[in-house]
């Protein structure tokens, strides 16, 4: 994920902006609630912030390079705690533990900041014990509260707290970060279009498994618009066989909707939309001998599919079925 100002700056704008202007106007807010899906960059905005506010440097952005924040970027910075979930809870005596190390002066500054992973993982006990600690806010302490499912928090918690929404991330923004750690760019332009969740892809491109089905669905395509008479045995011998769960078989038919909509895109004269670049030749061929009305049946075969997925159908006889809706387009 980003590991500076900049570069969440990309990924999160508006965020960063509010949090930057805080800083330079001296105004940072003795609470922050982070909301937002996984893999949108929560905890290292706090990271960035918790720099922010250490930093031996002048600005609103951290340096990176002093003693403050080389230690906080290491984990090591006696002022700053990270509470994390202790197995399924974040429990009372973690938030006691928070307080009487608060309730000590700082060890090397009067500043203070905490982040607390999962806030919505608190026990009742937990979060009462932490809204004591938010109502007698310290002028240089900062609490973080970092959560996917902020209805799960107590409202008077939220209440304290200057909330800051983290939006989905852009495809772009997803297909250049995976690049930048070595995916493949045909890998890293399908995961950014399958999910807007980083940490997802970035774990699914290291996934064995998602390349194969990658290969297995191009192969399919292959069959259905070059061997027509082999698609079924295909489907038989090679696809059911691979894709088993349904999650999975759900993936398989995503990424064939992305390579029917490839083809639209060539006839739409969008090829700069392609996810299948190393398809492209075939796929431009494949544009030039149908029209777009009958690619347009086929993006729709395969929505119905995924549709009727998780209906109690058998999933051979689905896939057999829309075998014969592709080929008759």
């Amino acid at each position: 994920m980003a590991t500076t100002w900049t570069e969440m700056q990309k990924l999160q704008p508006r965020v960063m902006k509010l949090l930057q202007n805080s800083i330079e106007r001296n105004r940072l807010a003795h609470a922050y609630l982070f909301e937002g899906r996984k893999g949108t960059g929560k905890l290292d905005a706090a990271t960035l912030l918790a720099k922010s506010f250490f930093c031996l440097e002048d600005g609103a952005e951290p340096c990176e390079s002093c003693r403050n924040c080389q230690r906080i970027e290491s984990g090591n910075h006696p002022d700053v705690h990270v509470v994390h979930p202790d197995g399924l809870s974040i429990k009372k005596g973690q938030i006691q533990a928070l307080q009487e190390e608060f309730s000590k002066t700082g060890l090397e500054s009067h500043k203070k900041l905490y982040i607390i992973s999962h806030a919505d993982q608190m026990t009742v006990n937990a979060a009462n014990s932490l809204l004591k600690f938010l109502e007698e806010p310290s002028s240089d302490t900062i609490a973080v509260l970092l959560t996917e499912q902020p209805q799960k928090l107590l409202d008077t918690i939220i209440s304290r707290c200057q909330v800051l929404s983290f939006q989905s991330l852009q495809p772009e923004s997803i297909e250049k970060e995976l690049v930048k750690q070595e995916v493949s760019p045909n890998i890293a332009a399908l995961l950014s279009n399958m999910t807007n969740n980083l940490s997802e892809a970035l774990e699914l491109s290291r996934n064995d498994q998602f390349a194969e089905s990658r290969a297995k669905v191009i192969k399919l395509y292959e069959v259905l618009h070059q061997r027509k008479g082999h698609a079924f045995f295909y489907i038989q011998d090679q696809w059911m066989p691979f894709f088993k769960e349904k999650d999975h078989q759900e993936m398989g038919l995503d990424m064939l909707l992305f390579i029917y909509r490839d083809v639209l895109s060539i006839q739409l004269g969008h090829e700069d939309k392609i996810l299948f670049q190393d398809l492209f030749q075939s796929l431009k061929q494949h544009a030039l001998q149908t029209t777009q009305q009958r690619v347009t049946n086929q993006i729709l075969a395969v929505l119905e599919a995924k549709k009727r997925l998780y209906s109690n159908v058998n999933a051979q006889g689905l896939m057999e079925h829309l075998v014969l809706m592709l080929q008759e387009g």
